[in-house]
C-alpha cells in the first residue's frame, strides 16, 4: 500500500511552490507558473487498477433519465473524435498539441439524459480517485472520454484504457481509469479538493489551491 500521508504531502509541496502565481511565460498558451516539457510525466496515487480492455465498463448514472453502462465493444461504436488540446498538470508542468481520442462527454451524457436538476458530477476512476465538475464544463466541446493519445493506446500508468480529459482546468480534474460519471445536483469535492486543491482548477487563473485553505 502507498504512504498516503507522504505521497499527499509531497504532491501538495510541488504544487505549491510557495502558493504565489509564478512567472509569466513567452508563449501565451503555456499559463504562468508552468515549464512546458516534451515528455508525458506519470502522476498518480500509487494504485494501477487491474482493468483493462476485456474487464472494463463505464457507467453514467444519478441524476439522468435513464441509466447506462458501456462495454469496452460499445463504447467503440460510438463516434469517435481526435482533439488537439494542451495538457496543464497542477504540478507545474505544460505539455502542447497532444492527439487525444475518444468519445466527446457530452455525446455520453445525451445518451443518458441528464435531468434538469443534475447541476454536478463526480468523476470516479478504479484506483478509488474521485474530483467534481460543474455539469457545464463536462459538456464543453473539447472535453473527451479517451482511449488514446499521441497514436498510441492509454497505457495503464497514464490511465488506460480511458481517461477523462478536460483541457480549461488543470489535469486533476480528468480521472484516470474512468469507471463513473455521476450527475447530482449538489457540488461534492473529490480526492484532491478535500485537500485543498482548488474547486473549479482554472490553469491560465492559477486556481492550483482553496484561498481559505491552510495546508
Amino acid at each position: 500500500m502507498p504512504d498516503w500521508k507522504k505521497l499527499i504531502a509531497g504532491k501538495i509541496a510541488i504544487a505549491k511552490i510557495g502558493n504565489k502565481p509564478g512567472k509569466a511565460n513567452t508563449n501565451e498558451r503555456v499559463p504562468a507558473g508552468q515549464t512546458e516539457v516534451k515528455n508525458f510525466p506519470i502522476l498518480d496515487l500509487g494504485i494501477l487498477p487491474d482493468i483493462n480492455k476485456s474487464n472494463w465498463q463505464l457507467r453514467i448514472y444519478g441524476l439522468v433519465d435513464h441509466e447506462i453502462t458501456l462495454d469496452w465493444n460499445a463504447f467503440q461504436q460510438l463516434p469517435q473524435v481526435t482533439d488537439v488540446s494542451d495538457f496543464h498538470c497542477v504540478t507545474r508542468w505544460t505539455r502542447l498539441d497532444m492527439d487525444w481520442v475518444g468519445v466527446k462527454a457530452q455525446d455520453l451524457l445525451m445518451m443518458a439524459g441528464p435531468l434538469d436538476t443534475a447541476k454536478f458530477a463526480t468523476l470516479h476512476g478504479y484506483d478509488g480517485y474521485t474530483t467534481n465538475l460543474d455539469i457545464e464544463a463536462l459538456l464543453d466541446d473539447d472535453v473527451i472520454v479517451a482511449h488514446s493519445v499521441l497514436g498510441y493506446p492509454l497505457t495503464t500508468v497514464h490511465g488506460g484504457p480511458v481517461r477523462m480529459i478536460v483541457p480549461k482546468r488543470y489535469a486533476w480534474k480528468g480521472a484516470k481509469w474512468l469507471k463513473g460519471i455521476e450527475l447530482h445536483a449538489e457540488d461534492r469535492p473529490g480526492f484532491w479538493e478535500v485537500r485543498g486543491y482548488h474547486n473549479y482548477a482554472d490553469p491560465f487563473k492559477e486556481q492550483r489551491f482553496s484561498e481559505d485553505d491552510e495546508l
